[in-house]
């Protein structure tokens, strides 16, 4: 790699995020819709229902950006991450609809999340994996949160990127990455067939159970319960907020995918700075 300082590395990795974030909002927002669809089809043809084909939605890559209101194209100068938002006040150029502040929001997020990446693994390979991880997280994150659902489409091929990263030793070694994947999928598999069978609710879902078995697979085995507790806090508290303040009420759902994937990436960058915090606190050490 070019031989630069480690700020402008960090500085190139922000700019990279707020490309990539750009394109974390389409992922985020059609491939529910285009997942739901080519289920539709598929569920017609194990049934072998004779119903009309429909259009499938726009897919992730090929589909230009359009406005969801008027479907009118956007410009490339609209497109521009969150300064095209910015330069149109956040309303659409041709219909002036409002656009969601979902958009720059994503799209400072994974600037930010990215440059903090780099910080700390520097211009390596474990750094360029550590953006992976990171862009993965904040898709399934921004899906889940808006349909309850974490596809496998990315949860599977997060899994299996930890798994055969152990064999590089970037983050942790292969018996910890597999052990970590293992006891990650049973541990919230068994929380919701106990949860189950004593209520009769499905108390949450099984991309759950996927999504912490591949942080099981980046960090171990030893990261599963912190990861786990920091979630629930996470949870609690946004929850708690939230219901306050009744922008959610007590019967809804609410997803928890967001809130592990919150927790793994806080433990994936300051893990062992939290621990060593709480081991000093408690007077351990």
């Amino acid at each position: 790699m070019p031989d630069l300082p480690l700020v402008a590395w960090i500085i190139l990795a922000g700019v990279v995020g707020l490309i990539v974030g750009s394109f974390l909002n389409v992922v985020i927002l059609r491939l529910p819709t285009r997942l739901e669809a080519l289920w539709r089809r598929e569920a017609n043809d194990v049934l072998g229902l004779d119903a009309p084909e429909a259009a499938l939605p726009p897919g992730i890559v090929k589909e230009r950006s359009h406005c969801p209101h008027c479907k009118h194209p956007l410009a490339a100068r609209d497109n521009i991450p969150l300064f095209g938002w910015l330069l149109l006040r956040g309303r659409c150029r041709y219909c002036q609809a409002p656009i969601s502040l979902q958009y720059p929001l994503i799209e400072l997020l994974a600037a930010i999340l990215s440059a903090v990446i780099i910080w700390k693994f520097g211009p390596t390979w474990a750094g360029l994996a550590g953006l992976f991880f990171t862009w993965a997280l904040m898709a399934l994150s921004g899906i889940d949160f808006r349909t309850q659902l974490l596809p496998d489409q990315i949860t599977l091929p997060l899994l299996w990127a930890g798994l055969l990263l152990s064999l590089a030793h970037l983050y942790v070694e292969p018996p910890a990455s597999i052990l970590g994947a293992a006891i990650g999928y049973l541990s919230l598999w068994s929380v919701y067939w106990v949860f189950k069978l004593l209520t009769g609710k499905e108390g949450m879902g099984f991309g759950d159970f996927k999504l912490l078995a591949a942080l099981g697979a980046w960090m171990g085995p030893m990261s599963l319960l912190p990861v786990i507790l920091l979630s629930s806090l996470i949870g609690a508290l946004v929850g708690g907020t939230l219901i306050a303040l009744r922008k959610h009420g007590r019967e809804v759902p609410m997803p928890f995918g967001p809130f592990i994937a919150m927790a793994g990436w806080v433990w994936f960058v300051a893990g062992e700075q939290l621990w060593h915090a709480y081991m000093s606190f408690a007077g351990v050490q």
